[in-house]
């Protein structure tokens, strides 16, 4: 059983610090949903220790977070839920960044009917919104949080300089940024503002994308609609220099006894006050959790990865693609 946990400022309770994201569950750009698959998914992660689920609205419009509330029916009480807001979306789904007042009370009201909850453990900004002031979203999610319906507030892709303007009117929990082995501009900044503040770093992606399953090969394709088609680590010649990294990791991963997946998720973990979200639709899928716990990788590991990034990665790509637009 996962018996790894952290605590997160507001929540009473310690979280996995392996936590179920989501996104794929609402179907939305991962060829569409499988809600019975999708149910025992959660359930199989409960079973399995985690107790923390990270979600949002845009994942699915709605409905990754509609399966959730039904997943959590009577099991409530054993989950800690995390959902986001701030990104609205067109007739035709096209994601925008709206982080007004009146979205912000709208956004928590719907996401409470479909978690069917009367509270949100932990309510995170998705993204900035360069045309609303941080201070209008601060004071209406602070609102929120005094009326009992949010228990933690946390922010995703900010900036320092954003993190303190939000920090000047709400209590600030959690940071989640894109971290893992391959994409580490977390590392500059926002890891050590988190250890500064006290708050928990939600990594996203610390698989990217899948990059570090240790699945992929050089005939590896993405559909048009997979997100990984526009993302320029999975073209060539990059795709090839990221698989030739991977190669290389599997062989510190093999002296351990593990697979590259959990040593990429034990790196994010063994970097400080860090939860990795491990994204999962199937409940097969969850299998090999354990294995990213109970160990840790020594100094001479750490620079021995660093070394292989430097050999096969010397310019590494950001995930900046995957920024939704401002609104008009």
């Amino acid at each position: 059983m996962n018996t790894d946990t952290i605590s997160i400022k507001g929540i009473s309770r310690p979280v996995s610090r392996i936590a179920l994201g989501t996104w794929a569950i609402g179907g939305w750009m991962w060829g569409g949903p499988d809600d019975d698959n999708a149910i025992k998914t959660v359930h199989r992660a409960l079973d399995e220790g985690i107790n923390f689920i990270d979600t949002a609205p845009v994942y699915g419009f709605g409905h990754s977070e509609e399966v959730i509330g039904r997943a959590l029916e009577g099991r409530r009480d054993k989950a800690i839920v995390a959902t986001k807001l701030g990104l609205a979306w067109t007739d035709d789904h096209k994601p925008y960044r709206d982080s007004r007042a009146a979205r912000v009370r709208k956004e928590v009201e719907d996401s409470l009917r479909r978690l069917k909850t009367d509270h949100i453990d932990l309510e995170q900004v998705h993204w900035p919104d360069g045309k609303t002031p941080i201070e209008e979203t601060a004071s209406e999610l602070e609102k929120l949080h005094k009326e009992g319906k949010i228990l933690a507030l946390g922010v995703s892709n900010f900036s320092v300089q954003e993190m303190d303007i939000f920090r000047e009117i709400a209590p600030l929990s959690t940071i989640q940024p894109p971290y893992n082995i391959f994409e580490r501009a977390t590392e500059r900044e926002i890891l050590p503002y988190a250890k500064a503040h006290d708050a928990v770093v939600m990594a996203y992606g610390p698989l990217c994308r899948g990059l570090l399953a240790g699945k992929m090969t050089r005939e590896t394709t993405f559909p048009s609609d997979d997100l990984r088609s526009s993302d320029p680590k999975f073209q060539k010649p990059n795709f090839e220099h990221y698989l030739a990294a991977v190669e290389d990791l599997k062989q510190i991963a093999d002296r351990h006894g593990k697979s590259v997946l959990s040593l990429a998720i034990r790196w994010v973990l063994d970097q400080g006050p860090t939860v990795a979200l491990w994204g999962a639709r199937k409940p097969e899928q969850i299998d090999g959790v354990n294995d990213a716990l109970g160990w840790s990788l020594s100094d001479s590991d750490k620079t021995e990865i660093d070394a292989i990034l430097k050999r096969h990665v010397p310019q590494p790509i950001d995930p900046d693609f995957m920024a939704p637009p401002q609104r008009d």
